[in-house]
């Protein structure tokens, strides 16, 4: 695949990494700029291994956007790798030894627009050949040893080993998609510490773990045993879910790979379960054994076809700048790395990659960039805000059934609202040049952050338990379908400007709900510490004009509060 550097030449556009954010980068580059000279240098050797490659296997819509229609790889990911069932929670019930007594949030049917189960490997095989067919020098096995960013118009000069011998290479640009080595992050001092501190640790087992068949409970088995569901899409899928098995602190993924192989991990709150209790093979197994005892004997089943097994400590980080008017960039965790549980690493990348090409390609166009890529890098730091107060405090909740299944649909309803309405529309690298979504975006960001907090507010009064429940987010509420599909609506600018406004309209409408419904329910069935929590509640102004907003939108546009008391039939909610 790889032809040998000369000793010392010069391209355009350096990318230092050959992981999925450099290769999908350098793919990018090469496709809005043909004549473009693109090199990636990777550290591994390729072809890399399938399924024990890495981590990041779940993709959400807005990377599964950017893989399958921005960079065109729909025939790979249709053909050689597997469509997700969507996102599938259990909530812990009598020590989980039985799946059906617990609490289940997770859809019938397919989701109008797909998304991938990603065997990472597989992918990045294929990427890495797609980029040398498209013309971008893809040098594998090659060990960056210097960095020399040049001031003015002087390129960049890149030091590398191969096989011992020193090679240069110099750039107009350089890229660092190094992932968390950081190489350029590290150097330049730009590590920015987030409040938010988890543990992980993953492997892979060669068979297909099959999470439908840890119950023959019939009730059970036919919630999603169907061949159609309610909207006429296809069901009877969720091993094909990426499952979530929740606890106090804790959730555990079960991803199905198309390799045959299953990705199961651990993720923590290290203030809760610290990593000394799960980081190697023997102690997560132990773990596993402790927490979720039917996901332990299923894979001590298949021990002997465990594959690997990885760890990553603290692996939340975030980062003071990552772009520079001085033509370098980060993109991928290279920067920025937030949690998996929604696996926005992906989403997070496919951005930056967007706004790199248009730095890069105005650039060569001979326009002065200066304004733009502080906007650009403000904007980035600022979505990755918005994802991160999703995740920071928040994993003490995630054994409380009710609190979590109405946080993962807001959490979903904001994130097809704003970031996926506006990366579907190719908004972000333009986003400057509309002052009314940049006004609407923060204004999402206001309430998103309140009701973060609000939602840890209620935990700490109301953690009563709830068992045998399903909560299917399109029949809690039935309008998200349009959300979903409207992200790939290809609104033109003025009608995307409105309903973005009418986006945020709704969001304002249904925390308002949350907060209302909330504060009644605990006023009917109160809690013996509700009682100061509701005062302070009803003191807050930006909840007391959610509150009345909502009153006010209900009137014309009802929405059914069942999504935030898990559908209210259930005896075991008093």
């Amino acid at each position: 695949m790889n032809s040998p550097t000369n000793s010392d030449d010069t391209v355009d556009v350096a990318v230092l990494g050959g992981g999925i954010a450099g290769l999908t980068l350098a793919l990018q580059l090469k496709q809005s700029m043909p004549d473009l000279a693109v090199t990636v240098i990777e550290r591994q050797a390729h072809p890399v291994a399938e399924a024990a490659h890495k981590v990041g296997e779940s993709s959400v819509e807005m990377q599964a956007h950017y893989l399958r229609d921005v960079l065109g790889l729909r025939e790979h990911l249709d053909s050689a790798q597997l469509r997700k069932f969507g996102l599938r929670m259990f909530f812990p019930s009598n020590g989980n030894r039985d799946i059906a007594r617990r609490v289940e949030f997770g859809q019938i049917e397919e989701a109008p627009l797909s998304t991938y189960q990603l065997d990472r490997g597989r992918l990045e095989n294929h990427l890495g050949a797609r980029i040398a067919a498209e013309g971008v020098r893809f040098l594998d096995h090659r060990r960056i040893t210097g960095i020399d960013l040049r001031a003015g118009d002087e390129p960049h000069v890149i030091e590398m080993s191969d096989g011992g011998e020193r090679r240069t290479l110099r750039a107009r640009w350089v890229v660092d998609a190094s992932g968390r080595a950081g190489l350029l992050k590290r150097q330049l001092g730009l590590a920015k510490p987030v409040a938010h501190q988890a543990n992980s640790s993953w492997f892979r087992v060669a068979h297909p773990i099959d999470i439908g068949t840890w119950s023959a409970d019939v009730d059970w088995v036919a919630r999603t045993d169907v061949e159609r569901g309610p909207y006429g899409r296809r069901g009877g899928a969720r091993r094909f879910s990426t499952n979530h098995l929740m606890g106090h602190g804790y959730w555990v993924w079960l991803i199905p790979l198309a390799s045959g192989s299953t990705s199961v991990g651990i993720v923590a709150d290290a203030r809760i379960h610290p990593h000394s209790g799960f980081n190697t093979l023997d102690r997560a197994l132990e773990w596993l054994g402790d927490h979720e005892p039917q996901c332990a004997a299923d894979v001590q089943a298949h021990r002997d076809r465990i594959q690997d097994f990885r760890v990553m400590r603290d692996y939340a980080y975030g980062c003071k700048q990552v772009y520079s008017q001085d033509r370098w960039f980060l993109t991928g965790e290279a920067g920025v790395s937030i949690d998996p549980l929604y696996s926005s690493g992906g989403d997070l990348m496919a951005v930056s990659n967007g706004l790199i090409v248009d730095l890069i390609g105005r650039g060569r166009a001979g326009e002065d960039i200066s304004d733009r890529t502080v906007a650009h890098n403000q904007l980035y730091l600022l979505l990755s805000e918005i994802w991160l107060v999703a995740y920071a405090q928040q994993y003490p909740l995630m054994g409380n059934s009710q609190v979590m299944v109405a946080k993962v649909i807001w959490d979903t309803i904001m994130y097809w609202s704003v970031p996926g309405l506006l990366f579907f529309h190719g908004t972000f690298p333009h986003l400057s040049e509309h002052p009314g979504s940049l006004v609407n975006l923060f204004r999402a960001f206001k309430i998103h952050s309140r009701v973060q907090q609000f939602v840890r507010e209620w935990h700490a009064v109301d953690d009563r338990p709830a068992e045998g429940l399903f909560a299917d987010p399109y029949t809690l509420m039935p309008f998200i379908v349009d959300l979903h599909e409207g992200m790939a609506a290809g609104l033109p600018a003025d009608e995307l400007d409105q309903q973005f406004a009418t986006n945020v309209a709704l969001l304002e409408q249904i925390a308002g709900q949350l907060v209302t419904t909330v504060i009644d329910q605990l006023r009917h069935a109160p809690e013996p510490a509700a009682g100061s929590q509701l005062e302070t509640w009803l003191a807050d102004p930006l909840l007391t004009e959610l509150r009345v907003l909502y009153q006010r939108r209900q009137e014309t546009n009802p929405i059914d509060s069942g999504w935030i008391t898990l559908g209210r039939q259930s005896p075991s909610i008093a």
